[in-house]
């Protein structure tokens, strides 16, 4: 399906999900994507870290994709490019800040010179075939957030990107009501918007009253402190900075994302007065209560560097009269990983404090108040929610309605929306499914390596091995056994399913195929009666 004379949108991530942002805007022709994130592995995908987004849809038609346009730097929005970008071989767009995350991204893949970055200095507007494309700013947790908009022959978008309103921003500016309302006047087809916090009643908060919470709570400690917080958070760490200084703290830096985050962030033009930073044998040797060290791994990240501190693992060490902020929201998912951090670093006698208990941490996303300023400002004819779980959308939905907006068109993943002419509405659907980067490799997160896995996980695996000279059985089978719940009685398990292997043998079975599904069979019952599991059995049968 290529669009005609029509606007189309279609999302291939970040709808029906928090992570993985991919949004297509197609008319006459043509298709633009903005934004291309990835997600983080979880239970359901063993062994893999990066979850990436199924772009069949459109690499069937990259002749039509005129570009990406990126509206900022977080890695639900720009991790994907370094995989997927060199394929999709169309030009990027970017503001500075972020065109410098994204072209390290592309330097460590060894692919910068196979993809176009375009770096958009300006709020000033540039055509992409139909489309007319500005970058409004708006306040987020990272520098240069923006909204998008979005001018074709058929209406208006206005798509928000990730945002919330902060009076006292700690980097750059945003945008202002009087701005905002002006584009409104201009006449906006479809608010396409985040969903994220549309449950919190409450507006997302200042970055400027972090600060405050921050000194006191630390102003207090007596040990040493170690904040952890998302590495892109560059505000926060802005905040961290001038923290440091109030309360007469040197500043460590702990994690290699956190070094680059500061890196981009000087070259273009922010953190200049952040404070120069310690090593960790300097912090290590400085009074308890002179040190503030910010750490990567707030998600309970096995390998970032709060983890190998709370292991004992890390030149940073922390103890009994320390402390330890997670100024950080904690995503869903991560609860577990998070509290078994939380749960190491409490056996060491190390104190800890989250946002639950001192105001240390304000979303980067609107709550419902923030919203309902947007909708006012804005006034779309149509509220497109993106960025969430289906229930995040959903509730947008109902709450832009009640605000007044006349349509509000709930879709995921996959679905195709007309958005003019004539009513919003569902039209088709598309592949949009999920990739899995396991090592080096690109997979399908539901193919056969996946598949396989999960089911070694669930179940456990078996191997038997038989030699067999004209059909007769030559020795013993060979019997090694992975993750199968016979720990006491594993020599006689081994054992047991040899003789049943050894059985199905001499039952007679002429060879090939069906000998070797009768020694599968005859291996998981063995295992069956043993554990009631029915693990993978792998069959090896040499014949001399």
């Amino acid at each position: 399906m290529n669009p005609g004379k029509e606007l189309l949108f279609l999302a291939l991530g970040g709808s029906g999900e928090i992570g993985m942002n991919v949004n297509l805007y197609g008319t006459e022709g043509k298709w633009l994507m903005v934004d291309c994130g990835i997600t983080f592995g979880n239970a359901d995908y063993p062994g893999v870290d990066v979850i990436l987004p199924d772009l069949q849809f459109i690499e069937e038609r990259l002749d039509d994709l005129l570009g990406i346009v990126l509206t900022h730097g977080h890695e639900d929005h720009i991790g994907a490019l370094p995989y997927l970008a060199g394929e999709l071989d169309v030009p990027l767009y970017a503001t500075p800040f972020t065109a410098g995350l994204i072209r390290g991204k592309l330097e460590e893949e060894g692919i910068e010179d196979r993809v176009k970055l375009n770096v958009v200095n300006d709020e000033e507007a540039f055509a992409l075939g139909p489309f007319t494309i500005r970058y409004v700013p708006l306040a987020h947790s990272i520098p240069e957030g923006n909204a998008v908009e979005i001018v074709t022959p058929y209406g208006r978008i206005f798509h928000t990107g990730d945002w919330k309103l902060d009076d006292t921003p700690s980097l750059g500016g945003a945008s202002t009501a009087a701005e905002l309302t002006a584009i409104g006047d201009q006449g906006v087809l479809a608010l396409v918007c985040d969903s994220t916090n549309v449950f919190n009643p409450e507006a997302s908060g200042s970055e400027g009253e972090v600060r405050k919470g921050l000194d006191e709570v630390i102003g207090a400690a007596k040990g040493r402190v170690l904040v952890t917080t998302f590495a892109s958070n560059a505000a926060r760490l802005q905040t961290l900075g001038e923290v440091a200084r109030d309360t007469g703290r040197e500043l460590c830096v702990a994690g290699r994302s956190l070094d680059r985050i500061l890196r981009v962030a000087k070259q273009t033009g922010y953190l200049r007065d952040f404070p120069d930073t310690v090593d960790f044998d300097t912090a290590m040797t400085l009074p308890p209560g002179r040190v503030l060290i910010v750490a990567t791994g707030g998600q309970g990240e096995p390998r970032a560097a709060l983890a190998r501190i709370a292991e004992g693992q890390h030149q940073v060490k922390l103890g009994k009269g320390d402390l330890v902020l997670f100024s950080s929201r904690q995503i869903p998912g991560n609860e577990i990983a998070i509290g078994r951090i939380m749960n190491l670093l409490a056996e060491s006698g190390v104190d800890i404090v989250t946002d639950r208990q001192a105001f240390i941490h304000v979303s980067g996303h609107p709550g419902r108040p923030e919203l309902a300023e947007m909708y006012r400002w804005i006034r779309p004819q149509i509220l497109l929610p993106v960025h969430g779980e289906v229930r995040h959308m959903h509730e947008q939905a109902r709450f832009g309605r009640s605000q007044g907006i006349p349509t509000a068109i709930e879709q995921t993943n996959g679905d195709i929306i007309r958005l003019a002419p004539g009513k919003p509405h569902k039209i088709g659907e598309a592949p949009a499914g999920r990739l899995v980067l396991d090592g080096d490799i690109i997979l399908p997160a539901d193919g056969a390596t996946i598949n396989e896995r999960r089911r070694i996980a669930l179940y456990g695996q078996i191997s038997v091995a038989v030699a067999l000279k004209d059909g007769r059985l030559l020795g013993s089978p060979q019997v090694r056994v992975q993750g199968v719940p016979v720990e006491e009685d594993r020599d006689k398990f081994i054992e047991e399913a040899a003789q049943a292997a050894a059985e199905a043998v001499r039952a007679g079975k002429s060879g090939g195929d069906a000998l070797r599904e009768a020694l599968r069979l005859a291996v998981r019952r063995t295992a069956t009666r043993f554990t009631g599991k029915k693990p993978i059995v792998d069959v090896l049968v040499i014949e001399t």
